[in-house]
């Protein structure tokens, strides 16, 4: 079986889509398929790490200022067409010959700046489409959409893909890595009678706005534990790197910051506090019962933040009032740390990769 990802990873989109499409390729190249990537080389991109996984990447070329062709050819302005770095039109016609040449038997296709447009023009020159989306919010012509969004409905997406489209909604299809699941046993077992002595801090792989520093500063005055250790997460291609590390220096906790991790399963095993974005990593920490504190970096957060906090699997909070946040960490008691891993914990399993296999293999 032949598997092509069209996804990108960039600071403007951040690296969560690309690091998905790679957990769910992993999982397909184990089952013996050839798998490869297109992807465009935005600056932030992580291409590099997608070649140290072994996957050959064919690169689409990327000039600054292009970004304002982006749904001008074809008229089909998506909210987020800037993303593509071209039109829709354009980027088709770069992937049409490496298609053809690989002629894959599924095209999965994780972007939120292409819709049934592109899909259309490429059509040919591929077997089967799954879509990876979380916005419904556009009309796809797949044959199969995953949306791990919490308490996504079929009806959210009924009218925006083909009748006969199986649709693979909910956190039960999120798309983690093995080692989450392996984990998972440890992790919930140790958060018996939990006292906050380990906190986690991970914003996603680029941060951008430097959140991660803005909490950090937050918690420089806020009255800890003192037998506290912060640990600190972040991509090698963060632009705020260098300044969170000189801001951990100066905590008055030990603080460290590590780096393009590849354990971070068993870093949040071992934490028993999160602060993080209400981004994907949001399924990681519901399957460890990790307790989170989430902020929303994105609009297409929201949906997501809403459904856990509603769950009691995790408490919000507004960067721009990072009191808030102070007073949120203060409020972490054993009860409240308790009951906020037994909700999160039973919104997602780690199996959602398993889930998905099943069905791809299932579709004519």
């Amino acid at each position: 079986m032949k598997i092509v990802f069209r996804t990108d990873a960039s600071l403007q989109i951040g690296t969560g889509h690309v690091m998905r499409c790679l957990s769910l390729a992993v999982a397909l190249r184990d089952e013996g398929a050839e798998v490869i990537f297109i992807s465009r080389e935005h600056s932030g991109n992580i291409n590099r790490l997608i070649e140290q996984k072994n996957f050959e990447v064919y690169k689409l070329s990327f000039s600054d200022g292009t970004e304002k062709l982006a749904g001008a050819v074809s008229g089909n302005k998506l909210l987020h067409s800037e993303w593509l770095g071209v039109s829709q039109h354009q980027d088709a016609l770069q992937c049409e010959p490496i298609l053809q040449q690989f002629n894959p038997d599924w095209l999965v296709v994780d972007h939120y700046a292409i819709d049934c447009y592109w899909q259309r023009l490429l059509r040919p020159h591929f077997q089967k489409l799954m879509v990876i989306d979380d916005l419904a919010d556009r009309h796809h012509d797949c044959n199969l959409l995953l949306d791990q969004t919490y308490r996504r409905k079929d009806t959210d997406y009924k009218p925006l893909v083909p009748a006969n489209a199986n649709l693979l909604l909910g956190a039960s299809y999120a798309l983690l890595r093995p080692e989450f699941a392996e984990w998972r046993d440890f992790s919930l077992k140790r958060r018996v009678n939990p006292i906050l002595k380990t906190l986690l801090i991970t914003m996603g792989g680029v941060d951008a706005d430097n959140v991660t520093g803005r909490v950090l500063v937050a918690l420089k005055d806020c009255i800890l534990p003192n037998d506290l250790k912060i640990t600190v997460v972040m991509g090698g291609a963060a632009p705020w790197l260098e300044q969170v590390r000189q801001l951990a220096g100066q905590m008055p906790y030990p603080t460290e910051v590590m780096v393009n991790v590849t354990n971070m399963a068993e870093i949040m095993a071992n934490s028993d506090l999160a602060i993080g974005a209400a981004g994907s990593t949001s399924w990681e920490r519901c399957c460890l019962g990790l307790p989170s504190l989430m902020v929303v970096l994105a609009e297409n957060q929201q949906t997501i933040a809403k459904g856990l906090q509603d769950q009691g699997a995790a408490n919000l909070f507004k960067i721009d009032c990072i009191k808030t946040l102070q007073s949120s960490v203060l409020a972490m008691t054993q009860n409240k740390l308790q009951h906020m891993s037994e909700a999160s914990r039973q919104i997602v399993d780690g199996l959602g990769i398993q889930r998905t296999l099943v069905n791809m293999l299932s579709v004519k």
